[in-house]
């Protein structure tokens, strides 16, 4: 546990190496007004934080950075509120208050909104489901307890899951709740599919079906993977290059690089966010060794209640958390309303 002078001396070290990129010393934490402790002194604290290994020191007789540890310790404990400036939340209310044509592209604005306020990179995983509904629904028995569920979208995409059935449950049974769930399920969009099964059907099925509760099961296992469609919106990619860590060509080529591996990207976004509200991952806290000297900071945004996608802001380790934080809860609370709204 540190000490409440470490505490100050640690936010001070952090504040100004993200405002500056320069290692920070004594003389210039002495110098501030909230600080209030001399040079010799703080020089004391800085060396016990480095030993704790919350502190830095890039080169002899410099000053100190803050390592991932420190950064950890400061986003837990030390980042103030950090409340948005009028402008920029008027730029996000006006944002949310133009018609825009479709969810998606929401999604898209809404990075492009993020990339712009913080200087960084925004990455969005958002679905294809919204303008995407069911077609058909097929539940084929394998054997006693095993069936294939198929799902075919509007747009033609076909995907299928293997299910466990119990043993009680019949064919018959089967072929009766597949009927009813096309029949009353079709059309309605993909990320919509989950709510509409037990509010519209359940009841039907309750009064109809022998086995209501095993095959509601079976029903819910099959859909879970009905709403996977993702897509990957970055924006301010080469904002990566205006910071002065990466100037490095090899270094920041690895991220750059890795911008192209879709997949990847994709897997780390879901990764990043599997928490629940504001989630920050420092250097190699991530995935991958290309964000080894990156912060990624997500917030999942959800329609009606569930959440369908994933927002977040890539900069380096050297990142005005409190703001970015800050930014990125509003917006993603917004996009959510926005999203959660009749049209």
């Amino acid at each position: 546990m540190l000490t409440e002078r470490q505490r100050m001396i640690l936010t001070a070290i952090v504040d100004d190496y993200i405002r500056s990129a320069e290692p920070v010393g004594s003389r210039s934490i002495s110098k501030r007004g909230d600080v209030g402790y001399s040079p010799a002194t703080i020089r004391n604290e800085m060396a016990d934080l480095e030993e704790l290994g919350f502190l830095e020191q890039p080169h002899t007789s410099a000053g100190r950075i803050p390592s991932h540890k420190g950064y950890r310790y400061y986003v837990d404990h030390l980042a103030p509120l950090n409340l948005l400036s009028s402008n920029e939340l008027k730029m996000m209310k006006t944002f949310f208050a133009e018609k825009l044509n479709a969810a998606e592209q929401v999604a898209q604005h809404a990075g492009t909104i993020l990339s712009h306020m913080t200087n960084y990179t925004s990455i969005l995983l958002g679905p294809e489901v919204f303008h995407t509904s069911l077609r058909h629904f097929q539940l084929l028995p394998i054997n006693e307890t095993t069936a294939v569920a198929i799902i075919v979208t509007s747009t033609g995409q076909v995907e299928s899951r293997t299910v466990s059935v119990p043993a009680e449950v019949s064919v018959s049974e089967m072929e009766r709740v597949v009927n009813l769930l096309n029949r009353k399920l079709a059309g309605v969009p993909i990320y919509k599919l989950k709510t509409a099964l037990y509010n519209e059907i359940g009841q039907e099925m309750q009064r109809y079906v022998e086995h209501f509760e095993e095959l509601m099961k079976v029903l819910d296992e099959a859909l879970e993977g009905g709403s996977d469609g993702q897509r990957l919106f970055l924006s301010g990619t080469t904002n990566m290059l205006n910071q002065p860590e990466f100037r490095d060509v090899d270094k920041v080529k690895s991220i750059l690089d890795l911008f192209e591996e879709t997949p990847t990207l994709m897997r780390m976004m879901a990764a990043a966010s599997s928490g629940t509200g504001i989630q920050v991952r420092i250097g190699t806290e991530n995935d991958h060794e290309a964000f080894a000297n990156c912060s990624l900071i997500t917030a999942t945004y959800a329609i009606e209640g569930e959440a369908v996608g994933t927002i977040g802001i890539l900069g380096p380790t050297r990142m005005e958390y409190a703001r970015v934080i800050g930014i990125l809860d509003i917006l993603s609370k917004n996009l959510t309303k926005f999203l959660s709204r009749p049209h």
